[in-house]
Order: C-alpha cells, then sequence, then structure tokens
C-alpha cells in the first residue's frame, strides 16, 4: 500500500535549517551539521538512508526548496536525493508558477501551481503505478522544505512522519511545527546512530 511520508531531518529544537537559508546557503548559517548523517559511514544510517531512497516512488517539494538544489551548487549527478542509489523518483513542487528555466533537466519535475493537496494527491498516484510496475510498495514522500511538511500534518494528509533528529540546536531558524496544531502520534521505530536518531511514527 502506499503511504504519504513526510521525511526531514531537524535540530534538537525543531529547525530544519538555521538562518538566512536560500539559494546557495540551503541549510542557513550554522547549518551545515544537521545533514550529517546522510554522509556518515554508520551502517544503520547508511541502511535508513538507502531504505528510504528505494521506497520513494515519487517525491513532493516546496519552492523554497527547489530553489536551493536547483540553483548553482545545488545538487549535482554525485549529490542529491538518489544520486548514489538504483533510480531517482519523479518530482512534484508546490509553487504559484513554474519556473522560467531548470537546470537539473536530469530529473523529472512536475510543477503543481494547484496547491499541496494536489501535489500529494498526483504523488501517491504516481508512487501506486511505480509501485505496480516494480511489484513492489512505494511511497510519496514529502522531503520539505519545514513549511510544506508541516503544512501536510496540519492538514491531515500524512500517513507516516520520520524524523532524523541531529544532535545540534540552532537556536533560529525554519522551523518545523509551527501551526500544525495537536496531532497524536504513534511510534513505530527508533535507531540511534552516531550522528542522528532516527524516529518513524504513525500519524493519526
Amino acid at each position: 500500500m502506499t503511504r504519504v511520508v513526510a521525511d526531514i531531518t531537524v535540530s534538537l529544537d525543531g529547525y530544519v535549517t538555521g538562518p538566512d537559508a536560500g539559494p546557495g546557503n540551503g541549510l542557513g548559517t550554522g547549518g551545515e551539521p544537521l545533514h550529517r548523517w546522510v554522509f556518515s559511514d554508520d551502517p544503520d544510517d547508511k541502511r535508513i538512508l538507502a531504505a528510504a531512497t528505494a521506497r520513494s516512488g515519487a517525491v513532493v517539494m516546496g519552492r523554497n526548496l527547489f530553489d536551493v538544489v536547483d540553483a548553482p551548487g545545488g545538487w549535482s549527478d554525485d549529490l542529491g536525493y538518489g544520486a548514489t542509489e538504483v533510480g531517482k523518483p519523479d518530482f512534484l513542487v508546490v509553487t504559484s508558477s513554474a519556473p522560467p528555466t531548470v537546470r537539473l533537466t536530469g530529473l523529472d519535475w512536475t510543477f503543481v501551481t494547484t496547491g499541496l493537496e494536489d501535489a500529494v494527491a498526483a504523488a501517491r498516484s504516481r508512487a501506486e503505478a511505480v509501485s505496480a510496475e516494480r511489484g513492489a510498495d512505494l511511497d510519496a514522500v514529502l522531503m520539505g522544505g519545514g513549511a510544506l511538511v508541516g503544512s501536510a500534518l496540519a492538514a491531515g494528509l500524512v500517513d507516516t512522519l520520520v524524523l532524523h533528529l541531529s544532535p545540534i540546536i540552532l537556536g533560529a531558524g525554519t522551523p518545523l511545527f509551527t501551526g500544525t496544531g495537536p496531532r497524536e502520534l504513534v511510534q513505530r521505530e527508533v535507531v540511534v546512530t552516531t550522528t542522528a536518531t532516527h524516529l518513524t511514527y504513525d500519524v493519526r
């Protein structure tokens, strides 16, 4: 069964970037250690990253995050979602208007201008189609940014929440849970590594 999975790295004090995040400074000031687990040699970190990528049938992101990854110095053939794994999923970007040009032409981009709910529905449909082709259950993944994940949680669009809790306190930046309201979670898995605590929850 295809799930909608929100999967994001967050600091101990609830930020997904440091201050002043943007193109050329994607993780914000002081935010570079957040994703240290992605480049770790810890076998559990590597297993979690590989498994998440392998289960990604389609990926949703916000426009601010797209502008970061598509900017010079952003994603490349060697760095980015699925860059070192087998295959790359389709990407859906929630935006008010499509950009005039796209640098990362080797990836499949769809710009959804009709809102987050439509983007999530389209991602789920694509993930289901890829699941049928491969004979395996794949996920529709919400990778960020923080506002997109928070909005999806608030709207009840998320089935599973995966947090990679980085041992860093940023003090300021892009918060994850602003405006989400109360939401009950069921804890399913905790994996502690040298660089992060990986937490998986079902969202009620």
